[in-house]
């Protein structure tokens, strides 16, 4: 019997700690039975008004573009602008050598007078004529021969006109004027070069007051863009890269109106062109820029907006962690809407004022504990941590 004892008890030994070291356990686990607190960066849910806005990238072009050329062959003997010139319609551009056709000028001016000259001779004869026939004097064939050569002459006259009309025309063709206001670009002649008519280029002229700019659209935004267009005037921002702007001014964005949808949806790329014109009295487009277009089709008034890292999607779709009063957050289930510069548009689940959660949501569950830090402070507290040796 001894001996039974002295076995057993060896084997008891451990089952008796294993039972207190249990206990113990339970014990502790009772003493600190809730969670911690999960630390969240938050944010405010705000009321404000939402463009709804179509950004594209667009190409700056001349309102009209006119290429000059000569329209008869001639020397350049004056010029009359500088490359790059600002002009306006009516201004003097190119002169060319006037001397041959002014001389053509005179002599169909000369043949004019002399036919003309003539014509009163022949009107007296033809006139004389006819008295004598209604006399029986002159014979029928002299009458029908004077009034030939009368109205003959007239005929004549009447060549040596358009002939003097033409070389009139001729010499106005030697002094080349602007058709519109613009901008010259690249002189592509000199004074003293021997231009050909019809084919040498002298200069091309750029209207850029007012301008367009060029840009295309999905074809499934075309619907509403003509929805809008037929209710009021749509306005299209041209945005300039930040190079252009001068130092330490902070300009403002040109604004055009949408004037011109095209007839027809590009095939090959499922978009359609439209273009805006914008007056553009500062110069500040140029043609063949290319600028970020942004077309305003409405504005939501009143629209609940929260920073767009508060929207969580899931299987069962988006959702956000509403922070409530107690401390604890609300997993919610949202419908979200447009989302512009950082912020989503709330269109149902969500009010302006309550507190969502941007970041930590990962360490979420419905009803979690959280200590929450905004956005600010937490951008601080990163800046301190990284200062810190």
């Amino acid at each position: 019997m001894k001996t039974a004892i002295k076995v057993l008890f060896p084997a008891l030994i451990p089952l008796l700690v294993l039972c207190g070291c249990t206990g113990k356990a339970s014990e502790a686990g009772g003493k600190s039975g809730t969670k911690p607190s999960v630390p969240v960066v938050v944010a405010k849910a705000e009321a404000k008004d939402v463009p709804i806005e179509l950004r594209n990238i667009g190409n700056v072009e001349a309102y009209s573009t006119v290429t000059i050329r000569s329209q008869l062959t001639g020397q350049i003997t004056k010029i009359h602008f500088q490359e790059g010139q600002e002009i306006k319609a009516g201004d003097a551009l190119f002169t060319i050598d006037p001397r041959p056709l002014e001389g053509a000028l005179r002599q169909a001016q000369a043949d004019l007078k002399r036919d003309q000259a003539q014509l009163v001779s022949v009107k007296l004869e033809f006139e004389r004529v006819k008295k004598l026939l209604e006399s029986s004097i002159a014979s029928r064939d002299d009458y029908d021969k004077a009034e030939a050569a009368f109205h003959a002459l007239e005929a004549t006259i009447q060549s040596d006109d358009a002939l003097v009309s033409k070389a009139q025309l001729q010499v106005e063709f030697t002094s080349i004027r602007s058709r519109i206001d613009g901008r010259t670009g690249n002189l592509m002649v000199r004074e003293g070069n021997i231009v050909k008519a019809p084919d040498d280029i002298l200069v091309t002229i750029n209207q850029i007051h007012p301008i367009y700019v060029t840009f295309s659209v999905p074809e499934h935004d075309l619907a509403a863009i003509r929805r809008r267009l037929d209710k009021t005037k749509l306005f299209v921002e041209a945005q300039l890269p930040a190079e252009t702007l001068t130092p330490g001014k902070t300009a403002e964005a040109p604004r055009g109106e949408l004037t011109f949808i095209d007839n027809t949806v590009d095939a090959t790329t499922g978009r359609i062109k439209l273009k805006a014109k914008f007056p553009n009295g500062d110069n500040a487009l140029w043609p063949g820029q290319f600028v970020q277009t942004v077309l305003t089709l409405d504005v939501l008034k009143d629209a609940v907006v929260v920073p767009s890292e508060a929207v969580q999607s899931s299987q069962s779709g988006d959702f956000v962690f509403v922070v409530t009063a107690e401390a604890t957050v609300q997993k919610r289930a949202i419908v979200a809407g447009v989302s512009r510069g950082g912020s989503t548009v709330i269109e149902k689940g969500v009010q302006a004022g309550e507190t969502v959660v941007t970041d930590g949501q990962l360490r979420l569950t419905d009803g979690a504990k959280v200590t929450t830090q905004a956005v600010g402070e937490a951008v601080s507290a990163a800046a301190d941590r990284g200062r810190t040796p």
